[in-house]
């Protein structure tokens, strides 16, 4: 579904997937049989967020999707896609009240077993190259700040009951850039996601009391829609395994995380980058 404003205009080299999901037999045919998991996940349309609502799916969990594009059912074959798809901008305040009151809706009382909050920006200037603190408009850091930290904050608030229902885990998606100055990421994108990296430590322990675990990843070059062109040529000899991720790879970690492998595992941010962090 699409959510508008109240003026009413629309806001708009791994394994496979199903390798992993054979690796997590026993979790799957708990979900199948047993009581099947939901997971609410952003940014889903592609990259990262749509190896993960693969996996997930294909791990017999329900999938509660939200980006800015509509649901493409050639691309995104799981049970209930379209039904349970949200379109709509959250770089936007305005529309997150009424994001989760769609999430709520669509729950019906039902727990919350994951909430993925992958959606990110990364703005570059006209030629791709990055917004340092000195070219970077107040706009676009409100706009960056606004879907990569205070959405997942709101986010978390808002499905608290959910979550806390079914004893639930939280995954916020940082990057390798929020831990040092990056040739390609902008400013606004770094801070951002070092602010999340911080902000999933206060949730951690925020949420414990809750039963809510909450930990993060941290890629770093995965080769999605944001990868900048240069960026194979310029990092890959610095990154011990000589080679970028794929989304794929990403999306296991996630799955475990939020999988009963990891019950114990609560305010860690797990660096996903072959190395590029030694």
């Amino acid at each position: 579904m699409i959510i508008d404003l109240p003026n009413g205009n629309p806001v708009a080299g791994a394994r496979s997937a199903a390798d992993v999901g054979r690796r997590f037999h026993a979790e799957r045919t708990c979900v199948q049989h047993e009581e099947r998991k939901t997971a609410f996940l952003t940014g889903a349309s592609r990259g990262i967020g749509h190896a993960t609502a693969k996996l997930f799916s294909e791990a017999g969990w329900r999938i509660i999707s939200c980006a800015r594009q509509p649901f493409d059912g050639g691309r995104c074959p799981w049970e209930s896609g379209a039904d349970d798809h949200l379109q709509v901008d959250l770089s936007d305040h305005r529309m997150l009240p009424r994001a989760i009151a769609e999430v709520k809706k669509r729950l019906a009382g039902a727990p919350l077993h994951a909430l993925i909050n992958n959606a990110g920006i990364s703005p570059k200037t006209s030629d791709g190259a990055r917004l340092t603190s000195l070219t970077t408009s107040i706009e676009t850091w409100m706009r960056v700040f606004h879907l990569n930290l205070v959405a997942p904050i709101l986010l978390a608030q808002g499905l608290l009951d959910e979550l806390k229902a079914a004893s639930g885990s939280i995954v916020n998606v940082t990057s390798i850039a929020g831990s040092r100055v990056h040739p390609f990421a902008g400013s606004a994108y770094a801070t951002s996601k070092a602010a999340l990296a911080s902000l999933t430590r206060e949730m951690a322990h925020d949420y414990a009391p809750h039963g809510i675990r909450v930990n993060a990843i941290a890629p770093g070059e995965i080769k999605t829609d944001m990868l900048s062109p240069d960026t194979e040529a310029r990092l890959v000899p610095n990154i011990p395994l000589r080679r970028v991720g794929a989304p794929e790879e990403v999306a296991k970690v996630i799955f475990f995380l939020c999988s009963d492998a990891a019950s114990y595992v609560t305010g860690t941010e797990m660096p996903i980058n072959g190395g590029q962090h030694l």
